[in-house]
């Protein structure tokens, strides 16, 4: 199956797992880059643009029993939740002697350069970046379109938090 296809078909295992939510911006409106058609409409959460806002709501909704999957459009936008996945997501499990243990999955994407380049801001890559600010969040790269589904279920099944980077540019492959 295609890269896109793979996305698909993870996302759908996701949602078929009662304690799933997602949330973020155009996942209802064009279903992040199609990837989410089979996702039912009452499991999605649309929000504005506020990505710290986001993470907060992502880590509240953990805490609460739900794993959230929190989807940001482009790599670049993640970076404006910052502070609130590494100083807080990725360390409240420390700072409560083990009490909290939030779970979040989070979905983000680089973006293309290619066939049309959206721009500096729009196609940066700081996964070295995040693995080197993170703690105990997991960071894996969606390199392969056979790596995709087992990564998701891994994410799903895995104690803790889990970012997984995608490429969109593999989209159309």
């Amino acid at each position: 199956m295609s890269y896109k296809e793979e996305l698909i078909k993870a996302m759908s295992i996701l949602a078929k797992d009662d304690r799933t939510i997602f949330l973020g911006q155009e996942i209802v409106t064009n279903k992040f880059y199609g990837t989410m058609g089979e996702v039912p409409i009452g499991k999605m959460i649309e929000l504005p643009i506020m990505e710290d806002v986001q993470m907060c709501m992502s880590t509240g909704l953990s805490l609460m029993g739900y794993i959230p999957i929190s989807l940001y459009t482009r790599m670049d936008f993640l970076i404006l939740a910052m502070n609130q996945l590494v100083n807080h997501l990725d360390k409240i499990e420390k700072m409560t002697c083990g009490d909290f243990s939030p779970k979040v999955i989070i979905r983000t994407v680089v973006g293309e350069k290619l066939p049309m380049n959206c721009g500096p801001q729009h196609t940066q890559d700081f996964t070295s970046v995040l693995r080197r600010a993170l703690e105990n969040i997991k960071v894996v790269t969606l390199t392969k379109s056979d790596m995709i589904i087992s990564s998701y279920v891994d994410a799903l099944n895995y104690k803790g938090s889990t970012i997984l980077v995608e490429y969109k540019e593999m989209y159309g492959k």
